[in-house]
């Protein structure tokens, strides 16, 4: 053997780049016998909404009205609980700490489940109040529109659950898809041609408490963006395909301001949604900035 390939020992070689032994304290190791710090109560001036964790990355299974029709997932999760003024803190590992018992326990996210979920994180706690707040990739077939070729297409969807005693659950529902729009001043001023764009539609929807959901919102909500725009996006084209979809967003030119008003009809016309906000957001291929709009509307404002 070359003797440059000599090594120490591991331990001699974690001490050699500045590993030390580890000090030998004073303070109690026993978790009964270790100061809480947070529920020491006392006056601390103010209530907190929301207190809690974010951005956790964490695998789900989601069902779906389209296929595949149960599908993991990797959500990104917000959890958190109200404060009252007397307390000091919370014991936050509780929050991830329930949910690895449901993850272990089989756990389909779904609007019910994530009631469950929210008020046993609130009475873990000993509050009154929490939200969850869940993001995810949905994953759908979609097939060509000529030659029928399957690949699959995705979208962000968003959940949120608010529990507080003695209180209806409040519910939001959203969704983040890509879609294509043509201008049509484009079409409108030029002999040949319009250019397009692609958009990016966000959709939130507030969730009526009476209401009862469909078997799958996230379909409504794609729907509902899809629908109203110049033409769908697809994983797999073909030439026909190709020309399928670009006769159909020609023949169906879109503003932003078009698309969020034609959504927005969409979604009024959905009894389970209550309120919505809409927002539109097109890469401009001849511009260098992006078209934008934006649109909120409560129904219930709308009846007084």
């Amino acid at each position: 053997m070359n003797q440059h390939t000599l090594l120490p020992k591991k331990t001699e070689r974690l001490q050699y780049f500045g590993s030390v032994s580890p000090v030998k304290g004073e303070k109690p190791v026993e978790k009964e016998k270790m100061k809480d710090l947070q529920n020491i109560r006392k006056d601390y001036f103010f209530d907190i909404q929301h207190v809690g964790v974010a951005n956790v990355s964490h695998p789900v299974t989601i069902t779906s009205a389209m296929m595949p029709a149960e599908q993991t997932t990797a959500a990104n999760f917000t959890m958190t609980c109200n404060l009252p003024r007397n307390q000091k803190g919370i014991n936050m590992s509780r929050l991830t700490e329930l949910l690895q018992v449901y993850h272990q326990n089989g756990w389909i996210v779904s609007f019910s489940s994530l009631q469950q979920f929210t008020k046993e994180l609130a009475e873990n706690m000993d509050i009154s109040s929490a939200t969850v707040e869940v993001r995810f990739p949905w994953f759908f077939e979609r097939k060509s529109p000529e030659l029928e070729k399957a690949g699959l297409m995705h979208a962000d969807i968003f959940m949120s659950v608010t529990y507080r005693i003695d209180q209806p659950f409040k519910q939001r529902a959203g969704i983040s898809a890509k879609v294509t729009t043509l201008c049509p001043c484009s079409k409108e001023i030029s002999e040949y041609s319009a250019h397009n764009q692609r958009g990016t539609v966000s959709i939130w929807a507030d969730i009526h408490p009476a209401a009862s959901l469909p078997s799958d919102f996230k379909a409504d909500l794609l729907h509902a963006a899809e629908s109203n725009a110049s033409a769908r996006l697809h994983p797999v084209l073909k030439r026909p395909d190709e020309k399928a979809v670009t006769e159909t967003a020609y023949e169906n030119p879109r503003f932003v301001e078009d698309l969020v008003r034609l959504i927005a009809a969409d979604l009024f016309e959905l009894e389970w949604v209550s309120a919505f906000e809409i927002e539109c957001r097109n890469e401009e291929s001849i511009h260098l900035h992006d078209a934008y709009a934006k649109l909120c509307f409560s129904k219930e404002v709308d009846r007084i």
